[in-house]
């Protein structure tokens, strides 16, 4: 299978994250899409007190907005608040255990231009082709100039992902919630119904 890796706190998941992998799945022919939220992100501090209830609840906000597409799939493998996660030991474990599958890492032209500064960057790049989504912000010779600079020197993979560039944070998200502020049309109905249930983002 051909499969596409979608990192993040999704704190929450948001109408950018799916639209990312919706397009990645059409155009690249992939036949699943993972979302791995990450307990424990080593670039940002969440900022939870309670961090076991808090990724639970952002693991069960991705579960339900993507569980009626049948090629969109939760992957655990790095909600784990004891430790950090980190995309060269995801990507060297998925290759292991899937040894028949081809990865597919998702990226936004942000991190395109900082993945050198990941911890063990190089490994990443036999173990997955990266498609790296444009953004207006980013010139298109200046991304391709970047993506020939990664392939000669550290001979990664990578092919530029055109999707619509929606302008959506989760932390836009969360002060909208915490302002008693609408955020409709930004994420899913079920999970604004979700996160009015929970209370989440309330006090923030």
């Amino acid at each position: 299978m051909k499969i596409g890796i979608m990192g993040g706190t999704f704190d929450p998941i948001h109408i950018g994250h799916l639209l990312l992998g919706e397009f990645a799945y059409e155009d690249f022919g992939l036949d699943e899409i993972w979302f791995l939220p990450n307990g424990n992100p080593p670039h940002k501090e969440t900022g939870e007190a309670d961090k076991e209830a808090a990724l639970a609840h952002r693991v069960e906000m991705v579960r339900i907005a993507v569980c009626d597409v049948p090629y969109f799939r939760l992957n655990l493998a790095e909600a784990d608040t004891k430790k950090h996660s980190y995309t060269y030991s995801t990507m060297r474990k998925f290759t292991r255990e899937y040894p028949e599958d081809e990865f597919f890492f998702i990226l936004g032209a942000d991190s395109l231009f900082s993945i050198e500064q990941w911890k063990f960057f190089r490994e990443i790049f036999p173990t997955c082709t990266i498609l790296a989504a444009m953004r207006d912000d980013k010139d298109a010779e200046e991304m391709k100039r970047q993506i020939r600079y990664l392939e000669n020197t550290y001979n990664a993979r990578i092919k530029l992902l055109q999707a619509p560039l929606v302008e959506i944070s989760s932390t836009t998200i969360r002060n909208r919630i915490a302002e008693n502020r609408s955020v409709r049309y930004m994420i899913p109905d079920i999970v604004e119904r979700y996160i009015k249930e929970h209370n989440l983002y309330r006090g923030q």
